[in-house]
């Protein structure tokens, strides 16, 4: 009976240690990311601030600073995106300074709660605070790399809960928000991550004023049901399956589709094609695949197709009768983008609204003019 009383004062204890402790900033948060938008996760949409205490941030491999809620979030910006492995920063849950996480000491599965995980991280700078974190809430002490296998072994669990999750209770909360909160003309194509949105509705009265928490729950609807849902409803869309890669950049191409475009090579009496989350990439392939990798039978001769998304319609349109506008000020995933349009009325509104500087056709398309576009 003794034995009972102990074990269960104990575990009381350490429930409420767990409970007490904040993952949200103390301090003024360091924020790595450009824009408004640098007040949320680019993959979930949370509010960095709230969860600045398993904070991480990165750098795409073409020198865009991200940031993250959590190495949940890190770990599939890594696989989708491709961050900078040399650069990847994490915040002290003590001092809560950003450090470098390659020298941190994690400490995981402790008795908090994970942020998007099941299994809780929390780095440090010092061994001896992370002893001190370890006592007092239980857990591993590990290295960056043995943190990450973890995160990346639990990914596709997380991603199916979270899914769940939504479906059940944050989607229908978010519909009903919008349908009483929001301007019905939000143009969701506009935006190519969900804290971008998430920073309009706040900044640009799209919505009526709301908390946080409900933001959360409108822009995950928005992204989520509104925008990629709409999208998988359009007839005649490039169709993309989940394990595409752009053979130049390395992204996950579906999750891009308003970008999307493909070429498809016939060679013999075998047919196969590549995806890309661009015309420029696009346009790099098709200038030279050989740069790109072992593409020997991917040649201009043997090109049977190529596939281009009209911006407007969203809809696959031949490429070779495209007309494109360069030098707008919309961007792509990578940047400055070729913006296709079936028809030429179309791309001339678009050139006029978004400040295009000149439309051409494909077969007015130079490569050294689609490089400068990276510039």
């Amino acid at each position: 009976m003794k034995f009972t009383l102990i074990s269960i004062l104990i575990f009381s204890q350490l429930l409420f240690g767990a409970q007490s402790f904040s993952k949200q900033a103390s301090v003024k948060p360091v924020l790595t990311q450009k824009g408004e938008q640098k007040h949320w996760c680019p993959i979930c949409g949370m509010n960095i601030k709230m969860y600045y205490k398993t904070s991480h941030a990165s750098k795409l491999n073409n020198g865009t600073h991200r940031q993250y809620c959590s190495m949940h979030c890190l770990a599939v910006d890594m696989q989708e995106y491709g961050i900078d492995k040399n650069y990847i920063k994490v915040v002290d849950a003590h001092t809560q300074k950003l450090i470098d996480a390659k020298k941190a000491f994690y400490v995981i599965d402790s008795n908090i709660k994970g942020t998007m995980s099941s299994i809780s991280k929390f780095a440090f700078a010092s061994k001896a605070d992370a002893q001190n974190f370890q006592k007092k809430y239980s857990g591993e002490i590990v290295d960056l790399n043995t943190a990450l296998k973890n995160t990346q072994e639990t990914l596709k669990k997380d991603l199916l809960k979270q899914k769940k999750t939504k479906e059940k209770k944050i989607y229908p909360m978010g519909k009903k928000i919008y349908e009483a909160k929001c301007k019905k003309d939000i143009d969701l194509s506009n935006y190519l991550e969900i804290n971008e949105l998430k920073a309009d509705i706040k900044n640009k009265k799209l919505c009526k004023p709301i908390k946080e928490k409900y933001l959360h729950s409108l822009s995950l609807y928005l992204w989520d049901v509104k925008k990629f849902g709409d999208l998988d409803s359009i007839a005649g869309k490039i169709e993309l399956k989940d394990g595409e890669k752009c053979p130049v950049c390395g992204m996950f191409t579906y999750k891009y589709p308003k970008w999307a475009a493909q070429i498809f090579y016939k060679h013999d009496r075998h047919e196969h094609h590549y995806s890309f989350d661009g015309v420029k990439d696009m346009m790099k392939f098709y200038f030279d695949p050989m740069k790109w990798g072992d593409y020997k039978t991917s040649t201009k001769e043997s090109i049977s197709k190529i596939l281009v998304t009209d911006y407007y319609s969203q809809k696959a349109i031949d490429a070779k009768e495209a007309y494109y506008v360069i030098g707008s000020d919309v961007y792509g995933p990578m940047g400055d983008e070729l913006i296709p349009f079936k028809k030429l009325e179309d791309a001339e509104v678009f050139s006029m609204d978004h400040k295009g500087k000149k439309i051409v056709q494909f077969r007015d398309i130079k490569e050294k003019e689609v490089y400068e576009l990276d510039y």
